[in-house]
């Protein structure tokens, strides 16, 4: 009798110490278990979403290594994502690097730009076309910045509140089920590349300070290029005239490599890569090449291709119309998501849509004057 209530003193005193334990390194036991117990993709995805199960459904069996069909090894679970409106808000006024764009133009650094650049800056409005001859625009307006100072100006500009949104930075417009996805396939053995038309240093500062920092490395991030040289040497027509030395910057000439939509998705997964992705994340158009390169029937492994539809004009801005884009995507052999029917969250709490949209560069100037 007596050694059974040192057992259970013992038995007691362990328990204690366990809860102290826990509560000493803020560890509440029972909700890590009853999360972990918790079905994947229900935090902020709605609960009877279609695409959430698909999605759990691919993962469950690619990972079953007793599932000899359709297992993928680790080192071939390779899933890419667009980035703007797909990880995070593209609606203007707060698609990043636009926004970036007008505010160095306008605001930040008029005196280091041209007035044709300043032009080009307060024309933009809702609507307009983020195509390469835009782009060439933003190489020049960054040109002589080195790389780190660039990186650190689309830091900082990400502090910076948009005006779509209430309590909103550029930063934070990450969408909520997206950075969920993002974390569970990476838990799942997937590896996360971020394939964006924006360009590629500033994609690399978004994602690097954004919640989906700890599961996408830096050489994981493909974009859009600039042209880079070192000082001295920015009108050498060839990089094979010159040699990099200790202590050399590298610097943005105002020059333009390649914008990476459309077919370079596919072409820069391939180059960069070297093989199909499994699964690949998109919303618009320019997104298609990454989407039909990764289920192409040559494909060795089970893959499957999302598509966002912003059909969310309440919690969002989002004005496509479900009935239409979902029936070209699935047509296409895509599966649409739509946030207003499959995200339960958007954003974190106290962001919400602006009275208004946007306010035209021009009213600004003319308020700021």
């Amino acid at each position: 009798m007596e050694n059974r209530k040192r057992v259970l003193s013992a038995v007691l005193l362990g328990v204690i110490l366990l809860l102290v334990l826990a509560a000493a390194v803020g560890i509440p036991l029972l909700a890590r278990q009853s999360e972990k117990a918790s079905t994947p993709l229900t935090r902020y995805w709605a609960a009877d979403s279609a695409p959430a199960q698909e999605l759990r459904a691919f993962v469950s069996k690619v990972t079953d290594p007793a599932d000899k069909e359709n297992f993928i090894p680790e080192k071939d679970r390779i899933a890419v994502f667009d980035m703007d409106g797909t990880l995070t808000c593209e609606t203007f006024y707060t698609y990043y690097d636009t926004m970036m764009f007008i505010e160095y133009c306008l605001y930040d650094h008029p005196e280091r730009v041209s007035e044709e650049l300043k032009e080009v800056a307060a024309s933009i409005e809702p609507g307009y076309t983020a195509d390469e001859n835009l782009a060439r625009n933003f190489a020049k307006a960054y040109a002589g910045m080195t790389t780190e100072e660039f990186y650190r100006y689309a830091v900082d500009f990400g502090k910076k509140e948009t005006a779509s949104f209430e309590n909103m930075r550029y930063i934070d417009g990450f969408y909520l089920p997206m950075v969920e996805l993002v974390e569970y396939l990476y838990d799942n053995g997937f590896q996360i590349y971020v394939i964006s038309g924006t360009e590629r240093t500033t994609t690399r500062a978004i994602v690097a300070n954004s919640p989906i920092r700890d599961y996408v490395a830096m050489n994981h991030v493909i974009g859009t290029d600039f042209e880079v040289k070192q000082p001295g040497h920015e009108e050498e027509s060839s990089n094979m005239n010159f040699k990099y030395e200790d202590g050399d910057e590298l610097v943005l000439t105002g020059g333009f490599i390649q914008k990476n939509l459309n077919a370079n998705k596919s072409i820069y997964i391939e180059r960069e890569i070297g093989q199909r992705p499994v699964l690949a994340f998109g919303n618009s158009g320019s997104d298609t090449s990454m989407m039909n390169y990764t289920i192409d029937s040559r494909n060795p492994y089970p893959a499957m291709a999302f598509m966002i539809v912003a059909d969310d004009d309440v919690r969002e801005w989002g004005r496509q119309d479900w009935a239409a884009k979902s029936a070209d995507y699935i047509a296409k052999g895509y599966i649409p998501i739509s946030m207003k029917n499959d995200f339960a969250v958007i954003y974190p709490a106290g962001i919400v849509p602006a009275a208004e949209q946007y306010t035209p560069a021009e009213l600004q100037l003319d308020q700021a004057a």
